[in-house]
């Protein structure tokens, strides 16, 4: 019959299109503070294509009111022939996504599947043992409607499942606090910020791996169910120190954080407007970001950054001992002066509170890592690794992936900082970007979920970019109009901007540059699956 064939047609609708729903809602925490909502709301322009169609030849023949075989037989048809198109369809799209995560399928993945497979397959087996010609059509109907809004039936899922998981969530945190509980000589750090907490992360464990075993959360696992993942884990008897990397969308988040693993040592490394959206104000991000401050215990330390305006200013609740880091402010512990940026890394100067001066080398780039390695020999020192091993340490730390990341591609250099981008990351790139000597691009499809002021920062991102680079490629016209009106603004050649609308299309342009000068190509943030355009 007809109607298995359009089943089949709908299944291979189905599958894919929960894939990506499924893959969406995992990239979104879980709908944590309703981000998943949002990204449907956000998107939903974009939901809706053939499904539509579904729909309309659905409800046409479920408002047949005679048995017309020929009418009824055709319509079969032409759902079958729509599912197909669709399906290949939503298969290239998924296909040509650039996944920044692919879906991973966890347990909790796996349970919503079942979950989503039960709440499809209810229609679909009442479908196959039905007779009833009004019966089949509308059961071909709530299944389109069903199609047509898969991202919702997802969400049910996770919702109809969220009791169970709020039972596993419980188990495994008892679990991880027991574990903490029973290593009293573990010594715990919390690092936070709205930029560049990954970073100081992986630097300060490579630091301190020279003398202890450090445990830090592995990529960026800093949410309550990576903590808890990482104690269960990875942890062992072994473990010396344990890098907890924490962030947040809400304030409240890090002090529960705290809760979870209670540190005894902090490290902020800098306050800005990251997830402004989700925090409201930016009162709220500085309150936030000091939770991890204002929970550690008095024999503890906090490492602070002297060049940031919020964290000098602000009023501590408590009575931790703090050390000040920095580079322009000259009244802190540990300072860094002499920088040198070029191809092969950084070069600078650390003088300490007794005036002692060292001199470091890096392959990292930019000031920003200048102040992550700080902190690192902050609290190096704090626990008693001798300076000569310190040098050594810094000098073997590896750049993380797609942050400012140097890497040679082809005939020209990629400065790979496209793992995410905020104002004050991209205004470090560009500060980079300028020290190389050669012809500098910059690739970028602009800074995201910056709230109301995102156009505002976009369009300063593009007078910045003015300063120094030679030509700019935007990926995505409409979202990277504010940075060209900066570039404008700043009296850029227009002959030098470039839009495409796949990233990929850049690199043949990098290539076609070069010539007697070096290219080095700044790759500022990438548009993740949840934006694009």
């Amino acid at each position: 019959m007809l109607k298995y064939l359009v089943i089949i047609g709908f299944l291979l609708v189905i599958i894919p299109k929960s894939k990506n729903s499924l893959h969406m809602l995992q990239q979104n925490l879980y709908n944590e503070n309703n981000r998943y909502l949002k990204w449907v709301f956000q998107n939903s322009k974009n939901l809706f294509d053939l499904d539509l169609i579904f729909v309309f030849i659905s409800l046409i023949g479920f408002l047949v009111v005679f048995d017309i075989s020929f009418i009824s037989n055709s319509l079969l048809i032409a759902l079958f022939i729509l599912s197909v198109i669709l399906s290949m369809k939503i298969n290239n799209k998924i296909k040509n996504n650039q996944n920044k995560k692919p879906l991973v399928y966890t347990k909790r993945i796996k349970r919503l599947i079942f979950t989503t497979s039960v709440l499809y397959l209810i229609p679909i087996i009442i479908l196959v043992f039905n007779n009833n010609f009004k019966m089949t059509w509308f059961l071909i109907f709530i299944l389109s409607i069903m199609i047509l809004l898969n991202n919702y039936i997802v969400f049910i899922s996770n919702i109809i499942n969220y009791p169970y998981e709020r039972g596993v969530y419980y188990y495994y945190k008892h679990k991880a606090q027991s574990k903490l509980k029973s290593m009293s000589n573990l010594k715990i750090i919390g690092i936070t910020g709205s930029y560049g907490k990954t970073s100081s992360k992986n630097i300060l464990s490579e630091i301190l791996n020279v003398k202890y075993n450090a445990l830090p959360t592995p990529k960026n696992l800093n949410t309550f169910n990576g903590l808890i993942m990482t104690v269960n884990n990875y942890m062992d008897k072994f473990t010396d120190i344990f890098i907890a990397e924490m962030g947040a969308y809400v304030k409240g988040e890090i002090a529960g954080l705290c809760r979870l693993v209670k540190p005894k040592y902090g490290i902020l490394t800098t306050i800005g407007t990251a997830h402004l959206e989700t925090f409201g104000s930016e009162q709220n991000i500085i309150d936030g970001k000091f939770e991890l401050i204002e929970s550690l215990p008095s024999d503890g330390f906090a490492i602070l950054n002297g060049d940031d305006p919020k964290q000098v200013s602000y009023k501590l609740k408590n009575k931790v001992r703090t050390i000040w880091i920095g580079i322009n402010n000259k009244d802190v512990d540990i300072r860094a002066t002499n920088i040198h940026c070029s191809s092969k890394g950084t070069t600078f100067d650390v003088i300490l509170k007794d005036k002692s001066k060292y001199t470091f080398t890096t392959k990292l780039l930019g000031n920003h890592n200048v102040y992550n390695i700080l902190a690192g020999i902050a609290c190096g020192i704090e626990f008693g690794i001798d300076m000569e091993d310190l040098v050594h340490a810094v000098h073997g730390v590896t750049p993380v992936e797609h942050r400012l990341e140097l890497k040679k591609l082809g005939n020209f250099y990629m400065i790979d900082d496209a793992y995410n981008s905020n104002p004050t990351g991209a205004k470090n790139a560009c500060e980079v970007l300028g020290m190389m000597d050669g012809i500098k691009v910059v690739v970028t499809p602009g800074m995201i979920e910056l709230g109301e002021k995102e156009d505002e920062y976009n369009k300063t991102f593009g007078t910045q970019i003015a300063d120094v680079a030679d030509y700019v490629v935007l990926i995505g016209e409409s979202k990277t109009k504010p940075i060209y009106d900066g570039l404008l603004e700043k009296r850029f050649d227009k002959d030098k901007i470039v839009i495409f609308n796949d990233v990929r299309d850049a690199y043949p342009f990098i290539s076609s540059l070069t010539g007697k000068e070096e290219v080095y190509a700044l790759f500022e943030n990438d548009l993740p699956d949840t934006y694009n355009e």
